[in-house]
């Protein structure tokens, strides 16, 4: 189950909101909206705003079971670009410098947290060890290591010899 929240003409600039936003994608809502209570920017107020609405919504669209902000994760936030006003500030010698007030929406959703069915029991020590192949006895490693060190240059040494 999941909800959203939506804040329009956010009056910040999408990429200031980006910062702050990313800090949060993905993880519970708890540590959530402690990240973003204690952040020092500006955008984190707003954020932690729409974040507490889309979990107040998700609370009331479960009805009669109350849901826990642990029980809950940030599933996706987005940030779109919202309209720019355009302003001037008058410049040297009659010119004009162009001011572009940016502003932008943000929308998150929160979902409930699955649980998730117990895991498949792993094997243990003594089944891994009969599904492995019996182990070679010494005699064999000491012979195949004989014939894997003999290099051409004893080779060369042994045929002199003859």
């Amino acid at each position: 189950m999941e909800a959203r929240a939506v804040n329009r003409y956010v009056s910040s600039s999408p990429r200031k909101m980006r910062l702050v936003i990313d800090l949060i994608r993905g993880k519970s809502v708890d540590v959530a909206l402690h990240l973003l209570h204690f952040s020092p920017k500006h955008a984190s107020k707003v954020a932690e705003k729409v974040l507490r609405s889309a979990v107040s919504n998700l609370q009331n669209k479960d009805g009669g079971g109350r849901l826990e902000p642990e029980q809950m994760t940030v599933k996706s936030v987005c940030v779109d670009v919202s309209m720019t006003m355009k302003r001037s500030l008058p410049a040297p010698m009659g010119r004009a410098y162009k001011i572009r007030k940016r502003s932008h929406h943000l929308t998150i959703v929160v979902a409930a947290k699955e649980e998730r069915p117990a895991a498949t029991p792993r094997r243990t020590t003594a089944a891994k060890a009969e599904s492995k192949p019996a182990a070679r006895s010494v005699e064999e490693s000491a012979r195949t290591k004989k014939k894997s060190s003999s290099s051409p240059k004893k080779k060369t040494e042994a045929a002199e010899k003859k």
